[in-house]
């Protein structure tokens, strides 16, 4: 009975994770590939395959412009594939436009203009973008938003805020000239300062002062596993009076909605610039076990939360694809700015290595972050 208890308890764990990612996932790949889709029929090339998922065929059908639509065996991700493409990944196929009639070439993807084809691959993160500020946008709307005010309710004995003279009562007014509007303002411009000084401005008893801070990285037990980010060291107020609840009006929301997918954006900027550098932590990232954790965890927050993941990962996959790595739409993007400064294309050769480093580069990346899972769940295993 133990073992059926222990199997039957596994298997609701992947569901619960699994269901949630999926549908996040399949929305936002569907999508992403839907931006460059439409474009590609605006400009006029012909598409052979719009799939969702990769292998084996599991569905599918023609519509009437010959385009082969797909629902694949394997749930993670999807392509569209134009006519002179090689595969999935848009690599042109050798010799794609030789002996071509004017038809022909008006079709294939590879004859047509450098700036129809970068149109067109952009569209797709564009299309993620989208996507996210819109459920941004129509969640503020008719939620809208539960503010904490910047208060300190207490400090960690020994931290660097207790250090710094920060006490309970105060409010955080400034850092580093910025003014703090609410508790999660606070935490964005704490999260990726560790080590950096911080000039702090706060109130106490109707009095404004000027202190200096220097956020340490600190372990945190998240959704993504344990996750490094720089503290203070304060703890937020719960109190019904540094409570706020906004709401906003049609545009409003649409501009809180745009803050918000730019927002992320930043914050990614800024967690590879650190990585980069050597002051974030490789195993940060998260692979597809961790996120389909996260997802299952926001889903029992309910329809709206998981709505909200939805828009956080749409803009996190649409700014990935922009990175300018061979195989990714910024790797493409990279190809058209040199060919429209050059006035011809890389040629064949210098293509085809280029994208065989960035396929190996975009593999290592997998393999680092789905490693990083593995040892987050064999540790959560051990206890």
């Amino acid at each position: 009975m133990e073992l059926l208890s222990m199997i039957g308890g596994t298997l609701w764990t992947a569901i619960s994770y699994g269901v949630p990612f999926l549908f996040v996932l399949t929305v936002v790949v569907f999508i992403h590939e839907l931006g460059h889709f439409q474009v590609a029929r605006w400009c006029g090339v012909a598409i052979e395959t719009f799939s969702i998922g990769f292998g084996r065929e599991l569905v599918g059908w023609n519509d009437r412009h010959g385009t082969r639509w797909r629902i694949a065996a394997i749930p993670l991700g999807g392509y569209v594939k134009f006519e002179g493409d090689e595969n999935a990944a848009s690599k042109p196929a050798a010799g794609a436009l030789d002996g071509l009639s004017a038809d022909q070439r008006a079709r294939n993807f590879h004859g047509q203009p450098v700036w129809k084809r970068a149109a067109i691959v952009v569209a797709g993160p564009v299309a993620n973008f989208i996507l996210a500020i819109a459920i941004f946008s129509v969640v503020f709307g008719l939620e809208g938003r539960q503010v904490t005010l910047p208060y300190v309710a207490g400090v960690i004995q020994g931290g660097v805020a207790e250090k710094a003279g920060i006490k309970a009562g105060d409010r955080i007014d400034a850092i580093n000239g910025v003014a703090m509007e609410s508790f999660n303002d606070l935490i964005r411009a704490v999260s990726g300062a560790a080590g950096d000084r911080l000039d702090i401005r706060i109130e106490r008893d109707g009095r404004l002062i000027d202190i200096v801070a220097v956020p340490e990285q600190v372990a945190q037990q998240t959704s993504l596993g344990i996750q490094r980010r720089a503290m203070l060291g304060v703890r937020k107020s719960d109190l019904p009076e540094h409570q706020r609840h906004e709401t906003f009006s049609p545009l409003g929301a649409v501009r809180a909605g745009i803050a918000q997918n730019n927002l992320i954006i930043e914050q990614t900027l800024a967690f590879f610039g650190r990585l980069f550098t050597g002051r974030e932590h490789v195993d940060q990232i998260s692979g597809i076990g961790r996120i389909a954790q996260a997802s299952g965890e926001t889903a029992k927050a309910g329809f709206v939360a998981l709505v909200m993941w939805l828009g956080y990962i749409s803009t996190s996959i649409g700014l990935l694809n922009l990175m300018p790595i061979p195989v990714l739409d910024g790797g493409h993007l990279v190809f058209y700015t040199l060919e429209a400064i050059r006035g011809r294309p890389l040629s064949e050769r210098v293509q085809e290595y280029t994208f065989r480093f960035g396929l190996a580069i975009v593999l290592m990346l997998m393999i680092v972050a789905n490693w990083n899972d593995v040892v987050h769940f064999a540790s959560r295993a051990a206890g």
